[in-house]
């Protein structure tokens, strides 16, 4: 398509992202790369579920830093993939103490009832276990953690891979017109009647 000069659309974005992501090879993430920066130099916007999938290559190839600048840039990163992509980036930019500051609040915000709290998805909080499996101090605070995510239904089973390329139901709004008339103003008969004697 770049090759024809042919424009990409929001959508296109994501499904080359999506592509790179899933070849997850050096040659995919300079692809991904390279179309990411050619869209900001156009001034066009990414979606966040492009960038998420930019995020989490830029992890699975270990370019941390680069995850991190593409995390920094992504406008609401309050959605279910955003938030776990946040703690796959802690986990391999070894910030321990953040990610389970990060957990801890999660596990124990004073939140009410009406406001929907983080879930996390048991393959990463696995990884989280872990990398903080050698260190006695740092495992048992995220054991601690881990089973007040778990009373709180905040673990989820899906895995990173299953948010990532989840795609959501098309929400077209079916609602009937206000005003619709079934009887004919002039003759007092029902309109489909009235019709066909026209």
């Amino acid at each position: 398509m770049k090759n024809q000069d042919v424009k990409f659309s929001r959508d296109t974005y994501i499904l080359a992202f999506a592509i790179c992501y899933k070849l997850n090879s050096p040659e995919s993430f300079n692809i991904c790369t390279t179309l990411r920066e050619e869209a900001l130099l156009k001034g066009e916007i990414l979606s966040r579920r492009a960038s998420c999938f930019a995020v989490a290559l830029a992890v699975n190839q270990d370019q941390v830093g680069k995850a991190m600048s593409i995390f920094s840039q992504i406008m609401k990163p309050e959605s279910i993939t955003c938030i776990n992509l946040n703690i796959l980036i802690h986990i391999h930019s070894n910030m321990l103490e953040t990610l389970l500051a990060i957990l801890k609040d999660a596990a124990e915000g004073n939140l009410s009832n009406f406001v929907k709290r983080h879930k996390f998805s048991e393959e990463v909080l696995a990884s989280v276990r872990e990398k903080v499996k050698d260190i006695p101090n740092l495992l048992s605070r995220f054991e601690r953690i881990y089973e007040k995510l778990q009373a709180s239904g905040q673990v989820t089973t899906h895995s990173l891979d299953a948010l990532l390329c989840y795609t959501p139901r098309e929400e077209a709004i079916h609602v009937e017109p206000f005003n619709k008339r079934i009887v004919s103003r002039r003759t007092s008969h029902s309109l489909s009647q009235s019709l066909l004697a026209e």
